[in-house]
């Protein structure tokens, strides 16, 4: 069972990608896989989430705003992004400001 993250005491900043996948996988979880070892080794990187039915949403937490724009300008992570028609029917990227968390675990 995966865990949901773990992030610090708010305030930080989550990126919700929200998608629906094009049909066969085209190369995608190879390059999905990659990207998550090398976001996580970004300065910032606080933790990621992910699920897909229909719709799939990811959503990767961060320490600040231009942690999340660094991310975003890494040359690795742009020649990926490139290939979004090859994997993505349509998606929205979402940057939201967390303010307060509350939850368990069993």
């Amino acid at each position: 069972m995966q865990s949901p993250a773990q992030t610090p005491k708010p305030p930080y900043f989550a990126v919700i990608f929200t998608s629906v996948r094009t049909e066969g996988d085209n190369g995608y979880p190879e390059a999905a896989e990659q990207m998550l070892l090398l976001a996580s080794e970004q300065p910032g990187f606080l933790g990621f989430e992910s699920a897909r039915q229909e719709i799939g949403i990811s959503v990767s937490y961060w320490s600040s705003l231009e942690a999340i724009a660094a991310w975003k300008q890494n040359f690795a992570h742009r020649q990926v992004q490139a290939k979004a028609k090859n994997w993505y029917k349509a998606f929205r990227v979402r940057v939201s400001r967390v303010e307060r968390e509350y939850g368990f675990e069993i």
